[in-house]
């Protein structure tokens, strides 16, 4: 049944007119006619007594209108319901590399907030393994990585890209004037890292054990811009992300220190469960991780 000749049947029943009932709706008074005759057919009924030029509801039609009034109420609840699904109201849960949390929400979230009030994220800093856990648990709608190139069929890739990575120390450091520097040399120096087992610090350690190295840091905290602070101010060595050390190698402040032979292959993915489904909510997080992490 078209909800549209139920429209027209309560228009031409209130009106009392097939004329007025058209010129309301902005049909021609034959589809008008041809509406009513369809619904008719539908419920093998006759809705309209048609006497002269004046039309009057039959009983069944009294009753039909009683329904139309009802149909046509919940339609009008749908509707409501889903313009206010557009306006994206609900909470997402991103599970996320710690690192990537100061350059996800500076600066732009306001902004994010602004368009999408509605919207309530919850971020869960953790390392890949419980990401996924919590992906697999459907305790997490999104997981942002840093780690090494992932790739399971389970899981959806928004969007990756490659990202570089960097030892880096004040310009005072010791070796920031040798031209050659070697791991083994590199690892003697004080080092400021993010915790153990998290993203590129642990593709560091697997690294520097397959050649049978281990290093000890003086500092672990998971702020990268507390880190990249202390580096500056010459407190010792860390490996950081390019993107938070951009600014600071930009002015001079700390610089990169390339040990030979020794590269780590960092990769920043956006994900979802294959099995998740993107809603409205969820699709607004993605633009916005996107935005801001993707370049």
């Amino acid at each position: 049944m078209d909800i549209k000749n139920l429209i027209t049947f309560i228009h031409v029943a209130e009106l009392n007119s097939f004329t007025k009932a058209a010129k309301t709706l902005g049909y021609s008074q034959s589809t008008i006619s041809f509406q009513i005759k369809q619904l008719e057919s539908e419920l093998d009924s006759q809705l309209f007594e048609r006497i002269n030029h004046t039309i009057a509801l039959t009983e069944k039609g009294r009753e039909v209108l009683e329904y139309a009034h009802q149909i046509n109420k919940l339609t009008q609840e749908l509707e409501k319901n889903i313009q206010d699904e557009q306006r994206v109201n609900g909470h997402i849960r991103l599970a996320m590399a710690d690192s990537l949390c100061d350059s996800l929400l500076n600066e732009k979230f306001l902004d994010f907030r602004n368009q999408h009030s509605g919207i309530t994220l919850k971020i869960i800093a953790a390392g890949t393994e419980e990401m996924f856990r919590l992906l697999n648990h459907n305790e997490a709608d999104l997981i942002l990585t840093l780690d090494n190139h992932i790739y399971d069929t389970e899981y959806v890739i928004v969007k990756e890209e490659k990202v570089g990575v960097h030892f880096v120390a004040s310009p005072q450091c010791p070796l920031a004037q040798a031209n050659t520097i070697s791991i083994q040399e590199l690892i003697q120096q004080p080092f400021i890292l993010t915790e153990k087992g998290m993203s590129y610090r642990r593709l560091m350690d697997e690294k520097l054990a397959e050649m049978s190295l281990e290093i000890q840091p003086v500092l672990e905290i998971g702020s990268t811009s507390l880190i990249c602070s202390l580096i500056e101010q010459g407190a010792g060595i860390s490996l950081l992300p390019d993107y938070v050390t951009a600014k600071s190698i930009a002015k001079g402040k700390i610089i990169y220190l390339n040990p030979a032979d020794f590269e780590i292959k960092v990769w920043k993915q956006l994900l979802y469960h294959r099995d998740k489904w993107v809603s409205p909510q969820i699709e607004s997080v993605i633009q916005y991780c996107i935005n801001r992490e993707f370049s």
